[in-house]
Parts: C-alpha cells; structure tokens; sequence
C-alpha cells in the first residue's frame, strides 16, 4: 500500500496584525491534492491577506504554512516567493504590457531552455495557441486572464492561488471564464485556492469552500454542506438568501407560524429556524390550505422569481420559484415549507 500524499497546502494558526490590528486570527486551512478550495468572505476578512501569505509575500507573525509536507513559513523559517512553487493570477491579470504573450507566459520558467516548450504547452491548455505573439491590449478581458493562468502553470507549480480573478469581467464573461479555468485545473490535477466574496461563484466553481468571517474561518465543507447545514447563523446568512422564522420545538418537530415541521435534529423549547427561499411553497387558497399571507413584491429574473410576502404576523419572507405561474403582488397566498429544517438557539446559534 502506497503512503499517502501530504496535503499541497497546510496553514495552522495563521496569524497577521497590522497596525495593531488583528487581520487574519488564526487560521487553519488544508488543500488536498488536486482539490480546488474557495476561500468566500467580504472585503476585508482578510482573506487576501491570507493568500498573500500563502504565496510568501506578506510574512506571518505567527503560524505555518506547509506545501506538499515542507515548511515554507514557521518558526525560524521563511521560504522566499520565487522557492515556494507556488503560481499565483491576480484580479486584474497584471500581465506586463510591453511583452508578448509569449513572453508573459515565459517569465516564471527558470531555465531558458525550458520556455518554449513551456509555453507551448501553457498556451495550448488554456486555448491560446496561436496568440504568443500578441501583445496583452490586443486580448479581451476573457482572454487576458486565460494568459495569466497560462503564466502561472507554466513553471509547473504546486499550488495556484487565484485572488478575485474574474471580479473585473462583466457577469456574462465572468461565467464563462471561471468555468473554463475550473475545467483547466481539473484537466492538469491542480490543487488550487480561489479567493473570493461571491458565494455563487465559490459553490459552483469549488470542491470545498472554507468561510472566512472578521479573520477568522467560521465553516470549511462541501458547497452542500454549507449550503444545507451551516454551522452558525452568521455562516447561514452569508451564504445564500436566509431567513428566521421562531417556533417550539419538541423532539424531532417544531411548531412555526407556517404549521408544524419536521426537524433536522432535536431540540426542545423556543427556536429559530433556518428557512431557505426556495424551500417554500405558495398555493392559492383553497379550503384545506386557506390564506395566511398576502404578496407584497414581485422581482422577475427570467431563470426563476423572487416573491416578497407579509405573513400574518406582519414577518416578511421571501419565496423563490420558478419562472413561470401566475401569482402577483395583492395575491391572498397560502404559504407552506417544504422538508426539514435546521434549529438555532433563539437570537443564537445552530443547536
């Protein structure tokens, strides 16, 4: 029986302060090989940061960081960028104007011998052959960024980390290039980590998202596991649309404005429960399942609709369905829940 590989990247306490401020708090983050891991959180939870770290150019205050099982940061050991065989695409590609393509993609291959064919083969995986004469103005948005990919495997590194890569492209572009540097990566069996603030970009693109909050990373899992069972509420609410509504609980049932649900789980007295857009249905009224709301809002995607209605509570929930149906703003509605649900401490966190 073979060993097992160590994992491309390994972070254990990652800890970095600026100005007396703490940015990143002792983060713990692991890639396997071959796996593609989303680091998701807003601007400023030092995500970036983070990365940067990774990649050698900020140094931790404390903390390691190992790659494929050798210590590039910890006590006592501080592994230059350019030794950690590490590429890296920025958000805005940060191609160098004045060379080629060709020579872009050149500059992080060592031996001079080597860069022809290296190139060649960088440009071919990200279907560039042909351009490495261009010069990076005479390339789309698209394109450019496949460039910057094509720089960073071309050295054949370890690891690659992407920081916002497609967040200057336009929403129709930006689909289309993240899925094609998804299939690139999965084509050469990359481990790779994807900064990001966009969570429908990080549950589309990666194998496991990790979720950084205020320096800290709240939840590391599959896109479903976050999705369907986040572990905190702080995680639920970033994540995708969510919603609270109160109950009591008894056992594996809880009693809520919308009737009686099952459970994931147990849990006894007043809760919270994590109610999804989706998972709701509205009905017409009819004699079993009278009106218990009225729609208040209507906003029309073509894919699908988000609904805004006021229950009789006077809460206000938002339903998601699909395209196509006849319900409008002033509609009486009935409103149900459909499957289980998670329980949260009432104003806390997920029991």
């Amino acid at each position: 029986m073979s060993p097992a590989l160590p994992p491309a990247l390994r972070c254990v306490g990652l800890v970095k302060t600026f100005a007396g401020a703490v940015v990143v708090d002792g983060v713990d983050l692991e890639v396997a090989p071959g796996q593609f891991v989303a680091l998701l959180g807003p601007s400023g939870c030092g995500k970036t940061t983070t990365l940067r770290m990774i990649a050698g150019f900020e140094d931790a205050d404390r903390g390691t960081i190992e790659l494929q099982g050798r210590t590039a940061t910890g006590p006592g050991v501080c592994v230059p960028p350019e030794r950690r065989r590490v590429g890296m695409v920025f958000q805005e590609g940060a191609l160098f104007s004045h060379l080629s393509v060709g020579a872009n993609v050149a500059f992080g291959v060592r031996r001079r011998e080597e860069r022809p064919g290296a190139v060649r083969r960088a440009l071919t995986l990200v279907g560039l052959e042909g351009f490495a004469d261009r010069m990076p103005h005479e390339l789309s948005g698209g394109q450019q960024q496949r460039v910057a990919l094509a720089r960073a495997l071309a050295p054949g590194p370890e690891l690659i980390l992407l920081d916002e890569p497609f967040a200057n492209l336009d929403a129709e572009l930006r689909v289309a290039v993240r899925l094609e540097v998804r299939s690139i990566l999965r084509e050469v069996g990359a481990s790779a980590v994807l900064v990001t603030h966009d969570q429908e970009e990080a549950l589309s693109l990666a194998d496991r998202v990790a979720v950084m909050l205020s320096g800290r990373i709240h939840q590391v899992g599959s896109p479903e596991e976050l999705y369907h069972r986040p572990e905190t509420r702080a995680v639920a609410l970033f994540v995708g649309d969510a919603q609270f509504l109160p109950g009591t609980a008894t056992g594996r049932r809880v009693t809520t404005e919308l009737g009686e649900l099952p459970l994931v789980g147990e849990a006894a007295g007043e809760v919270d429960v994590l109610v999804r857009p989706e998972r709701i249905r509205l009905a017409p009224p009819r004699e079993h399942e009278p009106a218990n709301a009225v729609v208040e809002d209507r906003l029309f995607f073509g894919h699908d609709q988000l609904l805004r209605v006021r229950l009789r509570s006077g809460a206000l929930v938002n339903v998601r369905l699909g395209a196509y149906g006849g319900i409008r703003p002033g509609h009486l509605v009935h409103v149900a829940v459909k499957g289980a649900v998670l329980p949260f401490a009432r104003g806390g966190e997920r029991l």
